[in-house]
């Protein structure tokens, strides 16, 4: 029997899905429903396509708009009509209305960015019946978060609001004021509370609730920033701050392995590796892309820590849940193997954070080494403004400064040519207060570079004078080396002298000089009310009198620009020479102490221990008092950070749009059959197709439950 031939290419082109064709009788301005009274239930039966309808939408020019608008409006109630949980009970019909929602307010935003002229936010929405029917959709969606429904019906629901709050920068989204009207802040604290609805969609959640409260929050009332602020539910507090710890804890994790592969590899490995780099643009290595995948979390814990007092309480609770939230980085696709645990390697735990407040100074410390683009840096001084506000709080003081409450932490340091770094990176069991001061001393050794990052130094600068305010009011005497504090401010102030020409030109040297300086005299005046021994008092002077030189040559400095007319900063550089009175009072003392003794015992070259015994016999000297050393100005958010969160947001929201397209793309045939097998529903009627299983990747969106 001879076999016949296909004609062409030998391939047949792929019917058409019905849905598709029934898009574009939409977008043509037909009404494929005029004949068929039952074509709505029958439509939401069939699997949508998202690419296809965002697609249409975001084709329509300013004419066809208008000729398909009746049409868009009518698929935008029909599919609000069926988010009605009381009247259908069918899931598929469910499901595929949130997803025909997502695609078309997709597409609308979609067209909404690429043409910011056709305004066709307010040509679909701008009008009163539009106006009850996203009211409805609010009701609803708050009605499918709480109710009995299935999970993929509510992750569909989450993902259509982070749709919605992230289709545009956050100030221009007219539908911002519905979400406002009608809070879902009950909704999400409930699902918060709830141990498996957390695993499941708590990082949604806290990413929604994030950019919720950062709608406008300077400019009116929002009801969630007020909502947030006196939340006191202890259960939703503590789920809150677990989804921002273990997506931190997660990147500690994958950064330890990351060293552990670099350590294992030979050495032309390494070298290849590092030649390689040098090739590549910074902003688009995969550990810039991980550190600006966590701006949305740590975004979430910077207004946590600043809003919520009751927050605080929650940073050093021990994580005890036996399964992490589905995030995007510890997910497994159902096409990946399943991994062969008896070979894996045997992990360490004492080397990743065991709460939330040990997570952020373990993360500073890995984030603190990048420090070559602007994500990165961003990143770190988002770190520092939520240090700032830990750092202003009483409770989280008293908790870091318990001696019974000691952990140990294993903080990154970066490598530099002038020292050796410590192969056991894991530090002794300390109070968090030592730890955070460790962190902040490696900052201000590490950063003293041509680039100078300034904000960056007045930042760590302001969470130690708050440590140590915070010490001298409670008098709480820290078992910690000074010592080290000493030396590193001393090494910043010599870097500002040494590179004053170049930076005085770009900078304010003058007030960074001036917290380092009144730092030493908070040590010098008030002391004695927080240091732990009376050793500690003999090394600060003897450090002083060792570094005398740094001293005079800032005193040189701030001399010579006092005669100086058109000083910018001569505000700054009087008050400077007010504070270096005591410290250079001390100096001169010291110094004709230890010459006269010297001259005595006929020596040139003392000994650490001999200097200290001088100081100890000779502190006869009279300073000058000093006022308002222990008081600083309680942190603001606006108006002088205002700008940073301003584009810290706008990244945010970018980030999670891009990746909120591909899950809901993916998300479209992640209904089980057994829901519909539930209903007593064929599904013959729709056309499916099978999507592959979503791939794990580090992005700021969890993964559908499957």
């Amino acid at each position: 029997m001879t076999s016949r031939k296909r004609s062409g290419s030998g391939s047949t082109k792929r019917p058409k899905e019905k849905v598709v064709y029934i898009y574009e009788l939409l977008c043509r301005g037909e009404d494929p429903s005029a004949d068929s009274p039952e074509f709505w239930n029958e439509f939401f039966l069939l699997q949508p396509n998202f690419e296809s309808l965002e697609d249409q939408v975001s084709k329509l020019n300013s004419e066809q708009l208008q000729l398909v608008k009746p049409n868009l409006n009518t698929l935008f109630q029909k599919c609000i009509e069926m988010l009605d949980t009381g009247k259908d009970d069918h899931p598929k019909r469910l499901c595929n209305s949130l997803q025909t929602l997502c695609s078309l307010f997709y597409g609308i935003y979609k067209k909404c960015n690429t043409e910011p002229s056709s305004n066709i936010l307010n040509e679909i929405f701008g009008h009163e019946t539009m106006d009850e029917w996203l009211k409805l959709l609010m009701q609803y969606c708050n009605r499918i978060l709480l109710g009995d429904v299935t999970e993929n019906a509510r992750f569909m629901c989450l993902k259509l609001l982070l749709v919605l709050v992230t289709g545009t920068d956050v100030g221009q989204n007219v539908l911002f004021e519905y979400l406002m009207m009608h809070s879902l802040f009950d909704a999400f604290v409930r699902l918060l509370s709830d141990p498996t609805f957390r695993t499941q969609h708590g990082h949604d959640i806290v990413i929604l609730l994030t950019i919720l409260v950062n709608y406008r929050k300077h400019e009116a009332t929002n009801p969630y920033v007020v909502q947030l602020s006196i939340l006191a539910d202890e259960l939703a507090l503590n789920g809150y701050g677990q989804m921002i710890s273990q997506s931190l804890i997660d990147f500690c994790r994958q950064y330890m392995q990351s060293l552990n592969n670099v350590q294992s590899s030979s050495w032309f490995s390494s070298l290849s590796n590092m030649v390689g780099n040098m090739f590549v643009s910074d902003e688009g290595c995969e550990r810039v892309q991980q550190i600006k995948a966590n701006n949305g979390l740590l975004l979430a814990l910077y207004e946590a820590v600043h809003l919520n007092r009751n927050f605080i309480t929650t940073l050093a609770h021990t994580q005890a849940e036996s399964s992490a939230p589905p995030s995007p980085s510890n997910t497994l696709s159902l096409t990946q193997p399943v991994p062969d645990l008896a070979n894996a390697p045997i992990i360490d735990m004492t080397q990743y954070p065991t709460n939330l407040l040990v997570a952020v100074f373990q993360y500073c410390s890995i984030v603190m080494q990048d420090n070559k683009n602007e994500s990165s840096i961003a990143n770190l001084k988002l770190c520092f403004l939520i240090l700032t506000c830990i750092s202003e709080d009483q409770y989280a003081n008293s908790m870091m400064h318990d001696n019974n409450l000691t952990f140990k932490v294993m903080l990154h340091r970066a490598q530099m040519r002038h020292r050796k770094l410590n192969v056991d990176r894991v530090g002794k069991s300390q109070p968090l207060a030592a730890t955070l001061l460790d962190l902040l001393v490696e900052f201000i050794v590490s950063h003293l570079m041509k680039k100078f990052p300034m904000e960056l130094y007045l930042l760590c600068i302001g969470v130690i004078h708050r440590i140590l305010c915070y010490q001298k009011r409670c008098r709480v005497r820290l078992n910690y080396p000074w010592k080290e504090l000493w030396s590193a401010l001393i090494g910043l102030l010599r870097f500002l002298v040494n590179q004053e020409q170049t930076l005085v030109k770009k900078c304010n040297i003058f007030h960074l000089s001036l917290q380092v300086v009144n730092i030493f005299n908070l040590f010098i005046t008030f002391g004695d009310t927080f240091l732990a021994t009376t050793n500690s008092y003999d090394e600060l002077y003897y450090e002083l009198n060792r570094e005398e030189k740094v001293f005079t040559e800032i005193h040189a400095m701030v001399l010579r620009y006092t005669t100086m007319p058109e000083c910018e900063y001569k505000d700054d550089v009087i008050k400077l020479l007010n504070a270096l009175v005591n410290i250079l009072a001390i100096v001169k003392h010291f110094q004709n102490k230890i010459k006269e003794w010297l001259a005595e015992q006929g020596l040139s070259t003392p000994t650490e221990e001999q200097i200290l015994d001088v100081v100890r016999k000779n502190y006869d000297l009279t300073l000058k008092l000093q006022y308002s050393l222990d008081q600083y100005e309680r942190y603001a958010e606006a108006p002088l950070h205002s700008s940073f969160f301003q584009a810290m947001v706008r990244d945010v929201v970018n980030d999670t749009r891009k990746h909120i397209y591909g899950y809901v793309k993916e998300a479209v045939s992640v209904i089980p059959e057994q829901e519909v097998l539930l209903a007593g529903v064929a599904t013959s009627t729709a056309t499916t197709t099978s999507v592959p299983a979503v791939t794990a990747t580090v992005t700021t969106t969890s993964t559908p439950s499957t």
